[in-house]
């Protein structure tokens, strides 16, 4: 491993668990697997050896300067003084998929140029937001000198090089872990009521270099390009972190900041408490941080998960109304489910028209997150209804499409009230989305000439999935929604697209399982369907997978946690002939319906 220095910590457990194809479900084991945070190795950088050649010295400085050093002051003795001063390795990660190969291109007494390739999988830009991006023909050159004076004469030296760190895949997954910095959600222009919530913005930080210090200064910094047009940065671009963020025993988090007096700015105070405090508990775990301490040059303030409630991440995804699940009967009826699994109960029909026995099925529906309210698709996918307290009224839009694979489809809420829905046809497909009685068509930018066949909105209304379909293959897309316009005349246009789930041959469902994961069906070329976790940033979210058969056609989830934070509600996915089931702990357990159930759906 070159020059590396590692200790192994420890190592924890992971596993997978299967769903059945067919047939009732069975019990199911954990096997142990190694995964991202399962990696608990400890990398001390090593300082260049006397008489190391380009080669060695390369392979020695990849390492040193990708070790858990904080300032890289071992990586900066393998470079020439003028060029230690230039180089930035704060400018970005480039992430290949193995050790990268070292190609010597010029050899000499003095000076020699080695290239570095591989296959590039993915990058880090400079305020650590994670992008797939795939480059086969990664490459950068390094150029060496041969020292002629100073404490290093006759040692060979790096003078030229690239900003930024190269990394494979294995020392990233060790070396780095995904943190969610929080900003609150920009005005709607759509509404005078004015509901900011919290919208995580992954990035990837280094795991063992100060991780509350690194978290806090990078919020601080502001939000990724990705998602910094559609929320509010609130610290301005001077606000620095003054000392090392602390976390006491009791769980109390104190934050030193270059603000100069809080005195008079006691609510832009507590908006950016709130913020760190969810950002650092995200790293301390959301039950272990009990309170924020925000200290200013002068004054300061405190929050805690009471006071950061109303505008804490999920916020607008229902609470304990979002947990709900709902089945759409075979009989045309809506029922909301009960806590239990006992074989004969029934379940509770939706209040209004929907609880009612309908004589033909409806195709598709939505409740709204805090359960008041409901979408319906007709059979034929022509119409979409709204209930207006609880009674369904005259259609809110009319598909002209038609063909079996086209139509009203997948209509979803965000927790401001919009209603989304795809209305697919021959030559492709449109986006609308619904406020009160208005339509908007969606515009989306770089959709190229794949078709929108299915979607799932954020609740904070940021972000959606897009299952897209080009050539007969389904893949997954996740986009900025901009609300722009005005109350009596929105416009919504959805841009910025970047890909989820590359790996997958084949998207067949898509669910937000929490504010900043989706939870993804699909299949790899030659494998069985799974469900995958993926993160908004497009990066694999953790390594539990969950294994499935071909029958499996739909899965849903929720960002929603209700009066416990730390319950997350159980995944729902259907298999065969209308067969529901809910993963409880390891176990997928067959879901009862009299009459039986054809579909499902938690709130959004």
């Amino acid at each position: 491993m070159g020059a590396l220095g590692m200790v192994i910590v420890s190592a924890l457990t992971a596993g997978c668990v299967a769903m059945p194809s067919d047939g009732p479900p069975e019990r199911v084991e954990l096997p142990q697997a190694a995964g991202s945070e399962n990696l608990q190795v400890r990398v001390f950088p090593i300082a260049p050896h006397p008489g190391d050649g380009p080669d060695s010295l390369l392979a020695g400085f990849l390492d040193a300067a990708n070790a858990d050093e904080a300032d890289y002051i071992t990586a900066g003795e393998y470079l020439t003084a003028a060029a230690a001063k230039r180089w930035n390795p704060d400018a970005g990660v480039v992430v290949l998929r193995a050790a990268p190969a070292r190609d010597t291109l010029e050899g000499g007494e003095t000076t020699a140029t080695i290239k570095v390739t591989g296959d590039q999988v993915a990058v880090l830009d400079g305020k650590h937001a994670y992008r797939a991006d795939r480059d086969p023909q990664f490459s950068k050159t390094f150029t060496f000198v041969k020292e002629s004076e100073g404490k290093n004469k006759g040692q060979w030296r790096i003078d030229q090089l690239p900003d930024g760190l190269i990394i494979d895949q294995t020392m990233f997954k060790n070396g780095y872990r995904s943190v969610d910095l929080y900003y609150p959600s920009a005005e709607d222009p759509w509404t005078d009521r004015q509901s900011p919530v919290l919208v995580p913005d992954p990035v990837y930080l280094r795991r063992r270099i100060d991780p509350f210090t690194s978290a806090a200064k990078a919020l601080v910094e502001g939000p990724s390009s990705w998602l910094g047009k559609v929320v509010d940065p609130v610290f301005d671009k001077t606000t620095r972190i003054l000392d090392t963020v602390t976390v006491n025993d009791g769980g109390v988090a104190t934050v030193h900041i270059s603000v100069p007096d809080f005195g008079g700015i006691q609510p832009r105070c507590q908006q950016m408490a709130a913020q760190l405090f969810h950002t650092l508990s995200d790293l301390q775990g959301k039950s272990q941080l009990v309170r924020l301490d925000l200290n200013g040059e002068r004054g300061g303030c405190q929050t805690d998960a009471a006071r950061t409630a109303q505008i804490a991440p999920g916020a607008l995804a229902g609470g304990s109304a979002g947990t709900q699940q709902y089945y759409l009967l075979g009989n045309g009826q809506l029922t909301q489910a009960t806590t239990d699994l006992d074989p004969k109960a029934k379940g509770t029909p939706m209040a209004g028209d929907l609880g009612l026995e309908k004589p033909l099925r409806p195709d598709g529906f939505a409740v709204r997150r805090d359960g008041t309210e409901a979408a319906l698709v007709s059979p034929n996918r022509k119409e979409l209804w709204v209930t207006e307290g609880g009674k369904l009224g005259t259609s809110v839009i009319t598909s002209q499409a038609v063909g079996a694979d086209s139509g009203l489809t997948s209509p979803s809420w965000d927790g401001r009230g919009s209603l989304w829905v795809v209305d697919r046809h021959p030559g492709g497909s449109q986006v609308t989305v619904i406020r009160g009685r208005t339509l908007v068509p969606v515009r989306i930018d770089g959709l190229g000439g794949r078709s929108v066949t299915s979607l799932k909105v954020a609740s904070d209304g940021t972000r959606i999935a897009l299952v897209v379909t080009e050539a007969n293959r389904q893949s997954l897309l996740i986009g900025r929604v901009e609300h722009t316009g005005t109350r009596t005349a929105p416009v919504a246009t959805v841009t910025d697209l970047r890909p989820v789930g590359t790996m997958l041959s084949d998207v067949v469902s898509v669910s937000w399982a929490d504010t900043d994961q989706l939870l993804v069906l699909g299949k790899e070329d030659g494998k069985l369907q799974q469900l995958h976790y993926f993160g908004t940033d497009g990066s694999v979210n953790s390594d539990f997978v969950l294994q499935g058969g071909d029958s499996m056609s739909s899965v849903s989830a929720t960002e929603a946690r209700g009066d416990r934070s730390d319950k997350v509600p159980p995944v729902l996915a259907t298999s065969g002939g209308h067969q529901i089931y809910r993963l409880v702990g390891n176990q997928w357990r067959e879901v009862p319906s009299k009459p039986e159930a054809w579909s499902f759906s938690y709130p959004g």
